[in-house]
């Protein structure tokens, strides 16, 4: 009996002693390490790829944001801001009332087939916008202009790019509305263009909100 009771007593302590160094190793010493490892390495990265403007943190750069103007009396849609450059359509899985710089929420696509009607309706719709918001005096944009993404959400729903060539169809637009040249804004968008990652991964890409924060403050010196 003594001998169960014993045995039982350097089991449990056996057990409870992995348990502590366990808890200490992967609870707290692992942790410390890969947090300061990626502060040390990747800090920007490891912070949510902040982007900061004018010594403000005002959005991420994975993370696109909406440039509309306030609701006006009635109107369930805003209108796009036509003075800044617009992202891709953002049409996801979900709205929320706690980010309401962004109406989604949650990451995804639609789920609409390719033959859907409603997505047919909808890319229709948006090339229509597109035609329509950025042809201006002197400068006008026909359907074959308009890239894919243009007219589509990505498969996040949260895409922070455009494509350069729909960053093109934007030049003219805000040009006029911002009172600018056109070789000012098209200067902007080659600078903020990156190319394919390692020269070979994915497309060259340009991200909206640092576009737009390099417009204000050309806007700004202007």
């Amino acid at each position: 009996m003594n001998n169960s009771v014993t045995n039982t007593a350097r089991l449990l302590w056996a057990g409870l002693r992995a348990l502590l160094v366990l808890t200490v190793v992967t609870g707290i010493i692992y942790p410390l390490a890969v947090t300061g490892i990626a502060q040390a390495l990747f800090n920007g990265k490891a912070n949510g790829s902040e982007i900061k403007a004018d010594g403000k943190v005002v959005g991420s750069s994975l993370i696109g944001q909406s440039y509309n103007l306030p609701l006006k009396k009635g109107q369930t849609t805003p209108d796009p801001d036509l003075k800044w450059f617009q992202g891709r359509p953002q049409n996801g899985l979900g709205t929320n009332s706690v980010n309401t710089q962004y109406s989604l929420i949650l990451s995804g696509a639609t789920n609409l087939s390719a033959d859907s009607k409603v997505l047919l309706q909808q890319v229709k719709d948006a090339k229509a916008a597109v035609i329509k918001d950025n042809s201006v005096p002197g400068y006008t944009v026909t359907a074959s202009q308009v890239p894919a993404d243009a007219v589509t959400s990505s498969g996040s729903g949260l895409d922070p790019d455009i494509s350069p060539a729909y960053a093109d169809l934007q030049v003219h637009r805000i040009a006029e509305k911002n009172g600018l040249s056109v070789a000012q804004v098209q200067k902007l968008v080659d600078d903020h263009t990156d190319g394919r990652t390692l020269g070979f991964i994915g497309e060259p890409r340009v991200n909206v909100l640092e576009l737009n924060i390099a417009l204000k403050s050309l806007v700004t010196k202007s």
